[in-house]
């Protein structure tokens, strides 16, 4: 496929910037995603309670997606990328405080603050690169933005594999309230300075990242800029958004979709460790070899698109996570973490082609309409919770009947735009 096909003319480094973007939340995703664990062994905590970092942090995603669709839609894209990746940067350096404070409910807040930027970030990243190039391939030309960022959740799950997890304290939770105040408290603090560390230094990455897109003058031509005053009919989309079933659908199949994600990926340890015993050090690998599936997956999904419809593969790899899921409930040993590791390969396209499918023709509405797609990331901050209550009553085995049931709500959308003779076929090239 040339270039001139696949993004307009003069668009090539304002999309490789966004490129950089999209790797940038992979990393703070998945570099949170084992504190779930963390936490809950630092601060002694149930894996409910210590699930609050997944709510922190896709409640964020959901809160801040909307004033992001404004910033949009008043200034332009570029704006809301500038926005999103201050908030994110704010966030990142907060971590130093928190540690500082040695305190759960800081690290929460440094946590609503960063994926708050992100949201904005993302809202804005998503439909840019969708209007960066023709219609017909645009599902096509988001999954393959979308491809590079899995290289920055491998990057963000090595991190915790190599600077978190490894200075755990071994001692658990009873051995932790034996000890006497001063000594938990020196063993807290070096595990918590472990986890600023990393965030601190994230932080200084999107801070370069920020002056680059700053510099970089990006061309109108991807979309409309709209003038100084320009009036936003926000109840009038809103009526538009609702009725496009299409799109509503989508934003539900998204829910699920995130909700999958999150508890496959924030559970992973957990399983392994209940399955095979061992440190969180050791269970982390596995959680580093679902990303590298995520990662190789993606691209593979990018390139079947050029041949098969986007909504016939979602369908396909959504009923192939579910048997995954049930596998990986049915056989809770070296097996199962394998089912569950090879999750990533059905999830993989997931987040992309419902994004593109959904946004599909909306014209005018797209930036709303991407908030709401944005919006839907709820999932990940509600569904945790639900999967982290299952595993504390029924075991880590049991509880990937949530991510189960997830997927199957998936497949259905799927099946839905399959159903519409409408929608756009592979795009071969």
């Amino acid at each position: 496929m040339t270039e001139r096909r696949f993004v307009h003319a003069g668009m090539r480094m304002p999309f490789i910037l966004l490129v950089t973007c999209f790797a940038a939340w992979g990393v703070a995703a998945n570099m949170t995603d084992p504190l779930v664990q963390v936490f809950s062994r630092i601060f002694s905590m149930s894996t409910l309670q210590a699930s609050f970092v997944q709510f922190s942090y896709y409640g964020a995603y959901f809160l801040l997606a909307l004033p992001a669709a404004f910033i949009n839609r008043r200034f332009s894209y570029k704006t809301g990328v500038l926005v999103g990746l201050g908030c994110a940067i704010c966030g990142a350096f907060m971590f130093y405080p928190a540690a500082q404070a040695m305190t759960f409910g800081f690290f929460l807040m440094a946590l609503f603050l960063l994926a708050g930027g992100l949201s904005i970030l993302e809202t804005s990243a998503n439909p840019f690169v969708i209007a960066m190039g023709p219609d017909e391939n645009a599902t096509r030309r988001l999954n393959f933005a979308q491809a590079f960022n899995p290289v920055g959740t491998n990057i963000g799950v090595l991190l915790a594999a190599t600077l978190i997890l490894p200075k755990l304290n071994t001692a658990s939770a009873e051995d932790r309230a034996a000890m006497a105040p001063e000594a938990l408290r020196a063993v807290q603090q070096s595990e918590l300075q472990a986890v600023m560390v990393p965030y601190v230094g994230f932080a200084f990455v999107l801070l370069a990242i920020w002056v680059a897109i700053a510099l970089m003058r990006m061309p109108t031509e991807a979309e409309v800029e709209l003038e100084p005053g320009h009036e936003v009919h926000f109840a009038a989309t809103l009526r538009r958004l609702m009725r496009n079933r299409h799109y509503v659908l989508g934003v539900i199949a998204q829910f699920f979709n995130v909700a999958a994600q999150t508890c496959t990926w924030t559970f992973t340890i957990q399983y392994v460790l209940a399955a095979t015993g061992g440190t969180e050090a050791q269970a982390g690998w596995y959680l580093q070899a679902s990303l590298i599936v995520f990662l190789i997956s993606r691209f593979v999904m990018v390139w079947l698109m050029g041949f098969l419809r986007p909504a016939a593969l979602l369908t396909i790899m959504a009923l192939a996570g579910t048997g995954l899921c049930l596998f990986a409930v049915s056989s809770p040993n070296v097996a199962g973490i394998w089912a569950v590791v090879m999750l990533s390969a059905c999830l993989s396209l997931m987040f992309p082609t419902i994004y593109g499918i959904a946004l599909h023709g909306l014209g005018e509405d797209t930036k709303f309409g991407a908030a709401g797609l944005v919006m839907a990331i709820l999932g990940g901050a509600l569904m945790p919770l639900v999967h982290g209550a299952v595993l504390d009553a029924q075991g880590a085995a049991l509880s990937y009947i949530v991510p189960a049931a997830c997927f199957l709500v998936v497949a259905g959308y799927g099946l839905f735009d399959l159903k519409a003779k409408t929608r756009l076929g592979p795009t071969p090239g």
